[in-house]
């Protein structure tokens, strides 16, 4: 299964951006959005090391708030689990 989430455009130099998520930067490739209108602030959708898809502003930040709320989650299940853990040993 493959995943992508969307990446902030911080800078574009001829056919590259740097983009980011969360405290990581990436290196992507715009060839494939060759005929979108994209600029520094646009998110994008990063796969492989190609922008595939321009997003909304609202969409972009609705489904990183969604990854955030399942980063959460996964935290808070990794902390049971090792509660359990010390209390079985």
């Amino acid at each position: 299964m493959c995943l992508s989430i969307p990446a902030r455009i911080d800078k574009i130099e001829k056919e590259m951006a740097v983009c980011t998520v969360g405290t990581s930067s990436y290196n992507a490739s715009l060839e494939l959005l060759i005929h979108e209108d994209v600029h520094v602030g646009d998110y994008v959708l990063i796969h492989t090391g190609f922008a595939i898809q321009k997003l909304d502003a609202d969409e972009a930040e609705a489904s990183l708030k969604t990854f955030n709320e399942f980063k959460a989650l996964n935290n808070a299940l990794d902390e049971e689990e090792k509660i359990s853990k010390k209390r079985i040993t």
